[in-house]
């Protein structure tokens, strides 16, 4: 088995971004639990018992029933040479996923696989993110994440040298849905992951998420 990895080894300045990303998201999160309270007690105070009870168990489900699914591409480019590259996205703290191993608890390497411990909910949950990176036949990476038992979701990444630069096409796609509770996260992920590639060395050239249900 091989030996665990100390979090002291996360890249700091891109870990430092993760952080102010997930104190942001905790209050839009909070804030977002706490109108849905609003609503269900406006309702309750509003309506009839029975069409209030009916009101708050809709807004609980909608609130958390998974409907959205994500996916995209993006190119990036780095000065770095394609072996150091290579070497980041299959070493536990790949570049595209700052917002899992910059917020975590714990960050260790067991059996070849990134293992994330990361707490929720004011340290009440956790749950233990596992990256697995392979080399498929045409040469590129594949990541496949997973959080706890389940399928997280899974990213393919091709690296070439072009222009004297090294040009990374990443690809990738959810094999979870999320629910309006999860939005928050999702879109505030976009305003903070630039900063974080930047923090590592690489230029976001296009990031082309896409959203559906």
């Amino acid at each position: 088995m091989s030996p665990p990895m100390d979090s002291e080894t996360v890249p700091s300045d891109a870990a430092s971004v993760a952080d102010r990303y997930h104190s942001v998201e905790r209050l839009l999160s909070g804030a977002m639990a706490l109108s849905v309270g609003v609503l269900g007690g406006a309702a309750v105070l509003v309506l009839p018992l029975l069409p209030a009870l009916v009101a708050v168990v809709v807004l609980l489900v909608a609130f958390r029933l998974p409907v959205f699914r994500t996916a995209g591409t993006a190119t990036l480019t780095t000065d770095a040479a394609p072996e150091a590259v290579r070497d980041a996205f299959t070493g536990p703290t790949p570049p595209v996923l700052p917002f899992q191993w910059g917020i975590a608890d714990s960050v260790r390497t067991t059996d070849g696989r990134a293992e994330y411990a990361i707490s929720y909910l004011f340290g009440l949950r956790s749950v233990t993110m596992t990256v697995a990176a392979r080399e498929t036949a045409d040469g590129s990476l594949e990541l496949t994440i997973r959080a706890g038992d389940r399928d997280w979701a899974s990213y393919t990444v091709s690296i070439r040298e072009r222009d004297g630069r090294t040009t990374v096409d990443v690809e990738w796609a959810a094999d979870r849905r999320f629910g309006l509770r999860r939005l928050p996260q999702t879109l505030l992920a976009a305003r903070y992951r630039e900063a974080a590639l930047d923090a590592q060395g690489y230029t976001t050239v296009r990031w082309e998420p896409s959203l559906s249900v």
